[in-house]
């Protein structure tokens, strides 16, 4: 790694840390705005109410208003903390342009999303909106991660310490992980929790069908990961690789299980937002083991 100012060894990485922990954060508030039926608490965009961006007195939404007010809130947040990383690392860091550009991906992203969000409010929660604009927060979780593991290993070009075929097989599994979570938030936009409690937006599918083709996927995989895992601890060159790999069949496991118990019981409002969480997690740390399966210059020796 290169000779960073005292400044910056101390900062960067707290700031590639704030910066993902925001990020995360708003997929959970968002969540909170669509399971206690606040999506439209604030009923116009970009104010809130039509003559004031912040929640009046006079307004009809009661404690929905706030909630729906502090995730646009958070919205600023997120954006300056993108922001003043991307800041940092013009500052200290401009020997790292695959860290700079990715961090403009996340500041356009959130740029991005606001608007989004505001289209989202503008056409009464359509679900498809809702759904692209949870999925596109993954993107940007992902690529923040990304940034964040990245960051840690030195500059230059990475090769991969897995065989080629294991390799392979890690982006055959994001594929299935993007269709994993795509179907997922069909599931929502299926079912009950849709944004706003008077009137509630659906996709038109049925939700026990879309479940399954959501459970199914899962299943497959769930038996990707365990190859992935399996193929890194017969084929790593360097150590790392099957240790991250486990890490994302120990959060895909977990996430599976809340996943059934929420669908056993109902959907709870608690248990959707664990599962909206977990989906964040284990983005990360696929971001984490993609990242830790290759490493900067030459293999090491076998």
């Amino acid at each position: 790694m290169s000779e960073y100012s005292a400044a910056a060894r101390t900062w960067l990485p707290r700031l590639l840390l704030i910066n993902l922990v925001v990020e995360v954060g708003i997929v959970l508030t968002g969540g909170l705005v669509r399971l206690t039926g606040s999506g439209l608490g604030c009923p116009t965009w970009p104010q809130c109410v039509p003559g004031s961006y912040v929640p009046t007195v006079e307004q009809a939404e009661g404690i929905h208003k706030f909630i729906e007010f502090g995730n646009r809130t958070l919205t600023g947040v997120v954006g300056i903390a993108a922001l003043v990383l991307l800041i940092a690392l013009y500052r200290w860091a401009r020997d790292r342009p695959e860290l700079i550009l990715g961090t403009w991906v996340v500041l356009g992203g959130v740029a991005a999303q606001a608007i989004v969000g505001g289209i989202t409010v503008r056409t009464g929660l359509n679900p498809w909106i809702v759904g692209f604009h949870f999925l596109c927060s993954m993107a940007i979780i992902g690529t923040s991660a990304w940034l964040l593991w990245r960051y840690r290993q030195s500059a230059g070009p990475t090769r991969s310490l897995l065989h080629p075929l294991v390799e392979r097989t890690t982006w055959l599994l994001c594929t299935v992980a993007v269709v994993v979570l795509v179907l997922g938030t069909l599931v929502t936009g299926s079912g009950p929790h849709s944004g706003d409690a008077d009137t509630p937006a659906r996709t038109g599918f049925d939700p026990r069908t879309i479940s399954w083709l959501h459970a199914d996927a899962v299943m497959l995989f769930i038996g990707l990961v365990v190859a992935v895992w399996l193929g890194a601890k017969l084929t790593e060159r360097g150590p790392g690789p099957a240790r991250a790999w486990a890490v994302v069949l120990a959060v895909t496991l977990a996430q599976g299980l809340v996943g059934y118990v929420q669908y056993l019981t109902k959907l709870p409002e608690v248990l959707v937002l664990a599962h909206m969480f977990g989906a964040a997690a284990l983005v990360v740390v696929i971001a984490r083991a993609i990242v830790l399966s290759r490493t900067p210059g030459p293999l090491p020796a076998d």
